[in-house]
């Protein structure tokens, strides 16, 4: 049997920044989160039904950046914002420096009580491998 021991770890490390980038939308400081984006990512949102926001791209990470400030100024997620992304399913495909992943994610609120699951849906996501690992390049978020 062949095993590929670096595709292996290509998977377990792309799984683990999704987890990351999951953790510190919802806790963590901005900074560390732009940092798992590459510096020209896209965010793609192509569906925004029951959730407090428009349908948007937002390209680059000062782009990127202001969108996460805007959404914890606003209160749909952030510290104090008892808020959660939960991402599971995924499923990685390594191809050299590039990879792609599709995961399921749910989004809740109030976490600090009983939580209400408020979206769901798919990250459709394109990594990239440079010089400080992998890093998240394109998400296509949609509810289907």
């Amino acid at each position: 049997m062949n095993v590929d021991l670096q595709a292996i770890g290509d998977r377990q490390e792309i799984a683990m920044l999704l987890a990351r980038i999951a953790q510190l939308a919802d806790a963590g400081d901005p900074g560390q989160y732009i940092d798992c984006f590459t510096p020209d990512a896209v965010w793609d949102l192509t569906d925004a039904t029951d959730l407090p926001m428009d349908v948007q791209t937002i390209s680059g990470r000062a782009a990127l950046l202001a969108g996460v400030q805007e959404r914890r100024a606003a209160g749909i997620q952030g510290p104090g914002t008892h808020t959660r992304h939960d991402v599971s399913s995924i499923t990685v495909e390594v191809a050299g420096d590039r990879a792609t992943a599709r995961s399921y994610f749910r989004y809740y609120r109030g976490t600090d009580g009983i939580p209400t699951l408020a979206a769901m849906g798919v990250y459709a996501d394109v990594f990239v491998r440079g010089e400080s690992g992998w890093r998240l390049h394109r998400r296509e978020i949609s509810r289907g």
